[in-house]
């Protein structure tokens, strides 16, 4: 189950799918017709680079696997060029090791899909990054009776308030916003503390204990699960 999330921002995004696979451009296609975006589509890396200078997507889908210039190069192309270096990447791929994982990410990647995925899952990634990238998009998330208004900075369990400290707010907000996948603790410090910061990864362990501590006054902490020898994990299901 993803998140339920309501954007008041209403104006339709451009999505740009870069994937040489044509019955996944059909079957994206198809998932985005109801959809607040508009696909755009190109079969290799030389069409997107027209795309992307004449059309400036606010968001780019890129397969792993294409012919010519691969998708990492093309990701790390784009985030040293000017015009296209704010330009948030999904990667699409069927490499599931977590090295790959983690070399997608290093490339310049936001976030990564493993083939094959559900449409909807990919909709709710989109809408994930897209609110990363631009905070100033008002938005509710709710997810396994917890209900967070990032725009009001509120949140709620079972429609009573609950105050977190600010860094178990940011953990919070990133479960919610990738639920159903396991991250170690040197990825959660990447991508909640940031890049730029040195701190034990023990630290993660921490303010995972405060935020469970938190959110079992309303027996919703067993949505945090531990997986061993790997992570942590958000999950409702």
């Amino acid at each position: 189950m993803m998140p339920k999330t309501i954007l008041e921002n209403t104006s339709k995004k451009n999505i740009l799918l870069v994937e040489d696979e044509h019955a996944i451009r059909e079957m994206m296609k198809f998932a985005f017709h109801n959809s607040p975006f508009t696909l755009l589509e190109a079969e290799d890396a030389e069409q997107a680079q027209l795309i992307i200078l004449e059309q400036a997507p606010d968001l780019i889908l890129l397969d792993w696997m294409l012919p010519g210039m691969t998708g990492i190069e093309l990701a790390q192309r784009l985030k040293k060029d000017e015009y296209s270096k704010e330009i948030p990447i999904i990667m699409l791929t069927a490499r599931g090791e977590e090295h790959d994982r983690i070399r997608g990410l290093d490339s310049g990647a936001d976030d990564y899909v493993t083939k094959p995925f559900s449409p909807k899952e990919l909709i709710a990634r989109i809408k994930a990054v897209l609110r990363r990238v631009s905070p100033d998009v008002g938005n509710v998330i709710e997810l396994g009776g917890i209900s967070m208004d990032t725009a009001k900075h509120r949140l709620f369990v079972h429609e009573q308030a609950l105050e977190l400290g600010p860094t178990e707010y940011k953990l919070l907000y990133f479960f919610l916003t990738h639920a159903e996948r396991v991250y170690n603790r040197s990825q959660l410090l990447d991508r909640v503390w940031g890049g730029g910061v040195y701190i034990e990864e023990r630290t993660v362990d921490v303010h995972i204990r405060r935020l469970r501590k938190a959110l079992s006054k309303y027996q919703v902490d067993h949505l945090i699960q531990t997986v061993r020898g790997a992570g942590y994990r958000f999950s409702v299901e």
